[in-house]
């Protein structure tokens, strides 16, 4: 069972006509050629300049104070030289405290994605020249007051939007001006509960995913990751963003597939994305395009093979587990039907996860290990790959019963075995443990 958290300005609109604070963080930022050096023109005041496609701003204590329960973000992009439908994010990013600056590949900052957009096709020259985005983030009021999470990290936002330039746009020729960017928070108490968190584990952030260069699983469109719990956590609730893409013919972004999300083996998210009309969001796009064409298309015509909708933002998906227990958990997320047709474009993945342990729990207690065991199903042997080396593997089969173990080797032979469902149990050497389900065939 899920949740999709889909808001319009009606959620601003209540929090506007109540007791709100407002907290701007980024203000017509402009944006770069993505593919381009990235530039030396003047950074706004309080921004930090990523690349061309980010820039980040930390978040004062008076303004992490001053946040109430009930939350909204507001992501307003405008039209400057680029006129496709491209995709954006904003993160918040976790960094060691009192480092006054950091780069993008940071290995020591932690981030979750929390908001996702597609761009419109928007000319500069004809309006309306720029597109809202509005999601409930109210989850993160418990993130903003975690005085523990504070003590050891400065939070930064980040507004992320990639864009070329296009030299049809009249008035772009020997710019590489994109778009701008506005990011903005609006709370309230009112009718509002804090829900009391105290854990923050992000999972993946915008992780690619294909089932020929970028997956877990040989051939299969798979991403697997294993993470740790110090304690354990109840309520945990789980948030997922992710998009298909693939503009070639018989692409993914034209083709609705299922969604598949697995804990420890038990399947607890299933969805297809897409499923909506473009319809109100046309009056953004305008630049001629493919996607819209020159006449409203009915209902039915758009779910029939849109994925998502240039000019609109993309859902954030939610579970709920009641209860997880302390030691490694392990997150499967599957797309069985992709085909990625020609071996071209990907599925882009983020998920983090919230609840309440025991114990204070944060994100410099997480520990995620991203591994690749295939192939899976097999006829005889089954590889781990991991950046920490294996310790031990054991296989059991589904009464439990162990049937083999193996020692510093990253395989196991499952030849000798009959068809059927098995279960590995792997010990990589810096003592992360996790089971993992086989079908030999």
């Amino acid at each position: 069972m899920y949740k999709k958290l889909f808001f319009s300005s009606f959620f601003i609109t209540n929090l506007v006509l109540s007791q709100t604070t407002m907290t701007n963080l980024i203000s017509d930022a402009v944006y770069y050629n993505g593919y381009a050096t990235t530039v030396s023109d003047p950074v706004p005041t309080g921004l930090i300049r990523l690349n061309n496609a980010r820039y980040t701003r930390k978040l004062t204590d008076a303004e992490l104070d001053a946040f109430k329960a009930k939350i909204a973000m507001r992501v307003t992009i405008a039209a400057l030289c680029d006129n496709y439908d491209r995709l954006g994010e904003v993160f918040l990013a976790m960094v060691p405290k009192n480092q006054s600056t950091y780069t993008i590949n940071d290995p020591n900052v932690k981030r979750i994605e929390i908001g996702r957009y597609i761009t419109p096709f928007m000319n500069k020259n004809s309006t309306p020249l720029e597109v809202p985005y509005t999601y409930d983030v109210s989850n993160l009021y418990s993130v903003f007051h975690d005085t523990a999470l504070r003590n050891t990290y400065d939070l930064y936002m980040e507004l992320d939007v990639f864009g070329v330039p296009q030299t049809q746009v009249s008035g772009c020729s020997g710019r590489i001006d994109v778009f701008s960017g506005t990011l903005t928070f609006f709370s309230t108490d009112t009718g509002a509960t804090p829900v009391d968190t105290n854990s923050l584990v992000p999972i993946l952030s915008y992780n690619k995913l294909n089932n020929y260069n970028s997956t877990d699983v040989t051939g299969e469109t798979v991403r697997i990751v294993t993470f740790n719990l110090p304690n354990p956590v109840t309520n945990a609730r789980f948030f997922v963003i992710s998009t298909p893409h693939g503009a070639n013919s018989g692409g993914e972004e034209y083709i609705r597939r299922q969604n598949y999300t697995y804990i420890d083996d038990a399947q607890v998210l299933t969805y297809t994305p897409g499923g909506i009309s473009c319809e109100p969001y046309r009056v953004y796009n305008t630049q001629g395009n493919g996607i819209y064409g020159a006449t409203p298309k009915t209902f039915a015509d758009w779910t029939s093979w849109n994925n998502w909708c240039p000019g609109n933002s993309v859902p954030i998906r939610e579970f709920t587990l009641p209860n997880l227990t302390a030691g490694n958990h392990t997150l499967k997320h599957t797309i069985p039907t992709a085909v990625f047709n020609q071996q071209q474009g990907y599925i882009m993945l983020s998920v983090y996860m919230q609840g309440k342990s025991n114990a204070v729990l944060n994100v410099k207690d997480i520990k995620t290990v991203d591994v690749n065991i295939y192939p899976n199903p097999t006829s005889d042997f089954v590889h781990i790959q991991s950046k920490t080396d294996v310790t031990s593997i054991s296989l059991f089969n589904a009464e439990g019963r162990k049937l083999i173990e193996t020692y510093n080797e990253n395989k196991i032979d499952l030849s000798p075995y009959s068809t059927g469902i098995y279960f590995l149990n792997i010990v990589l050497k810096d003592g992360t443990t996790f089971k993992h389900k086989i079908l030999k065939k």
